[in-house]
């Protein structure tokens, strides 16, 4: 993957990235960039790889249902988490043409990528890219998905032979809505953060 075409790719359709070679620097810059504001994410693996809950925490608020501050239930963590000033995501899957595929259950974190929050950063291992957009969906749904799945310990088909999609009708299957990123929204500053190692599925 040239990296440089990758990012030339991403600022053609409007969002502005950043490279980092790890998780610890790409940590550091949004320590930095977020600072004295409310600031939430979902239940992303790669975001808590890099430790931002804890990190961001120390001087945010940090909101999160995957790291429940005291007194939150799940259910209300997800609803204040709508209503900060900056939202963390990671993405399902990549383009290298510059597209993000999220796949989500509930729809809340899908949901802080679109509206809702003045600045929304993507977290992208380099793990998540893909050469197209129809391979980053694929790899959407038949890599990440069942990893996810597997992890949250879901009855679904993926969860239990880890292999792929298997477009089942469970009741807890996880991936009930897709969305791609085209182009960056016009509601808010968006950023991508390409890190330069593996994070989350």
């Amino acid at each position: 993957m040239e990296i440089q075409k990758v990012i030339e790719n991403f600022e053609k359709h409007g969002f502005s990235v950043k490279y980092f070679e790890t998780k610890e620097d790409a940590a550091k810059y949004l320590n930095e960039q977020i600072d004295n504001t409310t600031v939430a994410a979902g239940g992303s693996v790669s975001i808590a790889e890099m430790g931002l809950a804890e990190s961001l925490g120390a001087h945010n608020t940090f909101i999160s249902h995957a790291a429940l501050p005291a007194g939150f239930t799940p259910a209300m963590a997800m609803g204040a988490a709508m209503k900060t000033e900056v939202y963390l995501t990671s993405v399902n899957g990549a383009s290298e043409t510059g597209e993000l595929v999220n796949i989500d259950g509930r729809g809340n974190r899908v949901a802080s990528t679109f509206f809702g929050h003045n600045r929304v950063y993507f977290v992208v291992g380099i793990n998540k890219f893909e050469p197209d957009l129809e391979k980053a969906i694929h790899r959407a749904r038949n890599v990440s998905a069942p990893k996810n799945a597997k992890r949250l310990g879901r009855k679904t088909p993926c969860a239990v032979k880890g292999d792929r999609c298997y477009d089942c009708s469970s009741p807890e299957r996880i991936c009930n809505g897709l969305v791609v990123h085209w182009r960056k929204l016009s509601s808010c500053a968006q950023e991508i953060l390409i890190i330069n190692e593996p994070l989350g599925y």
